[in-house]
């Protein structure tokens, strides 16, 4: 059996995961909140299944969610716009010379812009247009009840199940001055018509460290401020001093432990004052780019009044099955703040359309979920680490193999990094790995 089209699309699940459960004509209908990974996957799985109505209601935003617009796709070409420029002015083979100059940011950008426009007609617009079930609404959704919403506040629609997939967006922290300094985001960073000068990267995980490196690269001096100790404080030490090291031979400027205390404007830049290791610094720069979190897009639904339930943070509260509290409301993606990857997305928006229309009851299963931080070298992860294994009571073995050993690294005249994996060594099964490499 070929993998699905749906999974090609979204690359959410496997053959066997395809083969689990066959389309059924469940002749329910299925209304959904939101217009990303998530709620597209829903959709064409919701057809599958036989829905007899499925209807999509985006919420004035462009149709693709983060991953599209404003998340994996624009970040991930401008990081290889930085990876080009930064190669060609750091060649590691003798008797070859290269050089890189960047002579027009705008028209990084304006590429950048087109690749995105395109993808968002080729995987989202382009795949519902020939599903007939299919509807796609531009409005604001709010929750009537367990079956129907307000179109802005307007119109009703209704249906035998929805699904809320809203997505998430960058929450700001509570530094005074912050607001009124004009930051940037993810939703913004990569609009910019100009280069910074200069930046300030309040952050150290994977948006944090993406960007201050392909800002880097690109000609912008950088300056990451970090709020715990090390940089993706949940990872190992063997995994985030090296990459730290790495990041800073290319000149991006680490500074953790810092609590930030107040932000404000001075000659047309930017200053952050910060308590770094008990003493007083100031940060300056042309721009600030907060990458500290994200929060979900919650708001203004009408979701607790009906009765959804939400977690102190505003995220949705859904069981394994993806279910909410309520018995026709489910939820998917990134509004869950559970593990914020475009492929997750996919995977529950599909599993919950499926659960809505068959009663399948399936659960959800993140036990080899795969990740990726697109640095250079890159970290990459699957599975428990030997701190969390150990946490969880098994006994837990570490091999570790240096890139210096490894012919192929050796040979590329790159070894930096390391291989990792993790096994019980009670029952010899595997239990995670991670992957510090380019």
């Amino acid at each position: 059996m070929d993998v699905c089209e749906r999974c090609v699309m979204n690359s959410c699940c496997s053959e066997q995961q395809c083969e689990a459960v066959s389309p059924s004509s469940s002749g329910g209908s299925l209304l959904i909140i939101g217009g990303g990974s998530a709620a597209f996957s829903a959709a064409t799985r919701g057809v599958e299944m036989g829905a007899k109505k499925v209807t999509i209601i985006n919420d004035h935003l462009p149709t693709g969610g983060t991953c599209v617009n404003t998340g994996c796709v624009p970040s991930k070409t401008l990081i290889r716009a930085g990876e080009v420029l930064h190669r060609a002015k750091h060649n590691r083979f003798a008797g070859i010379h290269t050089s890189g100059k960047l002579v027009d940011f705008a028209a990084v950008i304006e590429q950048e812009r087109r690749l995105v426009s395109d993808l968002r007609q080729a995987k989202y617009l382009d795949v519902i247009r020939n599903l007939h079930q299919v509807e796609l609404i531009q409005g604001h959704a709010t929750l009537v009840d367990a079956n129907t919403v307000a179109v802005d506040h307007q119109a009703r629609r209704s249906a035998d199940h929805i699904l809320i997939a809203t997505g998430a967006t960058a929450a700001l922290p509570q530094i005074p001055g912050l607001a009124d300094v004009g930051y940037l985001t993810n939703e913004s960073a990569f609009e910019l018509d100009r280069l910074p000068e200069s930046l300030i990267v309040l952050g150290g995980r994977y948006i944090a460290l993406e960007c201050a490196q392909m800002f880097a690269r690109l000609g912008s001096r950088v300056t990451l401020l970090q709020r715990s100790n090390r940089i993706l404080p949940t990872e190992a030490s063997d995994i985030t001093d090296p990459l730290t090291h790495y990041l800073m031979d290319e000149g991006v400027e680490i500074v953790t432990g810092v609590a930030a205390q107040k932000v404000h404007r001075d000659h047309g830049g930017v200053v952050l004052t910060a308590h770094v290791n008990g003493e007083e610094r100031d940060f300056a720069a042309s721009h600030i780019l907060v990458a500290t979190g994200r929060k979900p897009n919650t708001h203004n639904m009408g979701l607790e009044k009906i009765g959804v339930r939400l977690d102190q943070n505003g995220f949705i509260h859904a069981g394994p099955n993806l279910q909410t509290s309520l018995p026709n409301v489910w939820a998917a993606g990134d509004v869950l703040g559970r593990h914020m990857f475009v492929y997750t997305a996919a995977y529950e928006g599909a599993l919950a359309a499926e659960n809505a229309l068959t009663r399948a009851n399936r659960l959800a299963d993140y036990t080899a979920l795969p990740w990726v931080v697109f640095t250079d070298p890159q970290v990459a992860g699957v599975g428990m680490d030997e701190h969390q294994a150990r946490a969880a009571g098994y006994g837990a073995e570490v091999a570790s193999l240096p890139l210096e050993y490894v012919p192929r690294a050796i040979a590329a005249h790159d070894t930096r990094g390391l291989i990792k994996l993790i096994r019980d060594r009670n029952s010899d099964r595997l239990l995670g790995a991670r992957i510090l490499a380019p």
